[in-house]
């Protein structure tokens, strides 16, 4: 099973389903949630990854049979590449121990906007809809607001809320720190963005992305 499938139960993505819905109530603010398994391959890092494994085992194999040598050590570090990368390749979270924080970063904003735009999230009438975007790998969460969120909103508002739902995750709080969040959205929108009395107004699935 993949780390996406496995990330929520049917019944915690349907708590997140009901947590947006509630928390929408008070604001024609939309709130649409997405988990990817990771926002970029990372090709570099994956690169890199395999060449230092398998140059570091290869070194340790030459130093224990006593034969370090350049005719022998370069033959093993090219045998060597290949089971490297399929280590990498079954264990994917190995690639950001060779990856820059700040290209993590830019990564997952990155992929948020794109996501963003890929679901259609920029079409609500009055430019109100919030993404909360999870990347697995990364363990980051990006909240990113369309253009009449940030006219009342700045973008780093949001900053502090992503960071705390990305501990939440880290520490196995996934679903309970998501519904945290979606509620404290739901009460920053309904500040600037109170929905009117009686209007029945839903312009985003209130179901997860995955």
């Amino acid at each position: 099973m993949s780390p996406k499938k496995s990330f929520l139960s049917d019944e915690e993505m349907e708590k997140i389903r009901h947590a947006v819905a509630q928390a929408e109530e008070g604001t024609f603010g939309e709130i649409a949630t997405m988990v990817v398994e990771e926002s970029d391959s990372y090709r570099e890092a994956l690169l890199l990854g395999v060449l230092f494994i398998s140059g570091f085992v290869a070194l340790l194999v030459s130093i224990t049979i006593q034969h370090v040598t350049i005719w022998s050590y370069i033959p093993l570090v090219l045998v060597l590449m290949l089971p490297c990368y399929q280590i990498l390749k079954i264990f994917p979270r190995l690639k950001i121990f060779f990856v820059e924080r700040k290209r993590l970063n830019e990564a997952v904003r990155d992929r948020a906007v794109k996501a963003f735009y890929e679901k259609g999230l920029y079409r609500t009438k009055q430019e109100t809809g919030v993404l909360i975007f999870i990347s697995l790998l990364e363990h980051k969460v990006w909240i990113l607001g369309d253009r009449g969120i940030n006219e009342k909103i700045r973008p780093e508002s949001w900053q502090s809320l992503a960071a705390e739902l990305a501990i939440g995750i880290r520490q196995g709080k996934a679903c309970e720190s998501l519904c945290a969040i979606i509620q404290s959205c739901g009460e920053e929108l309904a500040k600037h963005f109170p929905r009117a009395p009686g209007a029945e107004i839903n312009e985003l699935s209130d179901e997860i992305i995955i």
